[in-house]
């Protein structure tokens, strides 16, 4: 049996959503903007998991906009409702996912001013320089929450405060913290908000964008009266659903989880320490997800160790990419200050739904010998 150690890039459907929505696809067939039986059957269902996302926000259900997965909530955060705030400047950081970075060069192209804060070398920024890079014409503030290469958490809460005086909206890419850690906006006063369900057992192709209190903007999908008339287009009314459940199984479940990833995240990283010399965990290690271990293993080659991993049944993520010929090192290693072989020596182990003690352990009876095989064939 394979061991799934990349629950950051996406997660396994869990049984109960896989359950509902497999009844949804059988029973809930009606279009939801019929006036009949079957389509309000199907309605009273887009709004049942409307509540349940809001609920594990801490949010209204009214704030909850449903789309395609947390890439289309980015580009509607950024390229719809970024254009109708007032002013064109917008505060970002150097470490974003690649969804905010595609609609930050085409407001660029447009004529916007894209200020790009620096994180320090354990992947952290502070509320000071958030605040600090505000002007009269700052109409957004876009910043992840938690990074999904490092795990590295911002302290969202204190810049979220220190945005709150200013005109500037704060505009929060959350989809690796939403499902794994709790997160409270009656407490926060983020914006706006971005998460996908198949992040944390939901399936993929359905994510969400909490706004709140915001003026109306040109919707990314137009032809139809759905969403309030903010996204056109027939629902995906079964995947609506399985993000519902995935909220409502991680509102019950987030205090046992974040104790169980964090455990099996410690046994990892005690292991390799102990058996492994030269190796090195990137990013800050007290304010970071609970289920993710971002590791360096020098003079390794990082992509010839995840084939290796592969070939024995192990599932991870690399911290570089081979790119027309070329093995380029991931852009938020490198604004960790990791130089490029560092960056290829690096691999991401994320843990999950499913993950247990006998997989961590057979992971570090097979790592001690692979490291040395490849440092052997390949030293860098």
């Amino acid at each position: 049996m394979r061991i799934y150690l990349d629950h950051n890039a996406t997660t396994p459907v869990r049984d109960e959503v896989a359950d509902a929505m497999d009844r949804a696809q059988r029973e809930l067939f009606g279009n939801p903007s019929s006036v009949h039986e079957e389509g309000a059957a199907s309605l009273t269902a887009i709004e049942r998991a409307r509540v349940q996302v809001a609920s594990l926000l801490g949010c209204a259900p009214g704030d909850v906009l449903f789309t395609g997965g947390a890439s289309e909530a980015n580009n509607t955060a950024l390229l719809r409702v970024a254009p109708v705030l007032g002013g064109r400047h917008l505060v970002t950081s150097n470490v974003e996912h690649p969804s905010i970075e595609g609609p930050l060069e085409t407001l660029a192209a447009r004529g916007w001013e894209i200020t790009r804060l620096p994180v320090d070398a354990t992947g952290r920024l502070g509320a000071a320089a958030v605040s600090g890079a505000l002007r009269g014409d700052t109409a957004l503030v876009s910043l992840i929450w938690a990074n999904n290469e490092t795990g590295v958490l911002l302290p969202l809460e204190e810049i979220a405060q220190a945005v709150a005086p200013h005109a500037a909206r704060l505009h929060v890419d959350a989809t690796q913290a939403v499902g794994k850690l709790p997160l409270d906006l009656s407490r926060v006063p983020v914006d706006l908000l971005s998460l996908a369900a198949h992040k944390f057992g939901g399936p993929k192709g359905v994510g969400c964008l909490v706004l709140r209190n915001l003026p109306e903007f040109e919707p990314l999908l137009r032809g139809g009266p759905q969403e309030r008339r903010r996204r056109a287009g027939t629902e995906n009314v079964a995947g609506i659903v399985g993000l519902g459940v995935a909220c409502e199984l991680a509102r019950r479940e987030l205090p046992e989880r974040v104790r169980r990833h964090a455990e099996l995240r410690d046994r990892l990283w005690a292991g390799l320490r102990e058996k492994i010399p030269g190796v090195r965990r990137n990013g800050d290690p007290e304010h970071v997800l609970p289920n993710t271990l971002n590791v360096t293993f020098e003079r390794t080659a990082g992509e010839l160790l995840l084939q290796a991993l592969d070939l024995e049944g192990v599932a991870v993520s690399a911290g570089a990419a081979c790119s027309s010929g070329s093995i380029e090192p991931s852009r938020v290693l490198v604004a960790l200050g990791l130089d490029a072989q560092s960056a290829r020596g690096t691999l991401r182990f994320s843990v999950g739904h499913g993950t247990r003690e006998s997989d961590i352990d057979r992971v570090l009876a097979l790592l001690p010998d692979l490291v040395a095989r490849v440092r052997a064939a390949e030293p860098l």
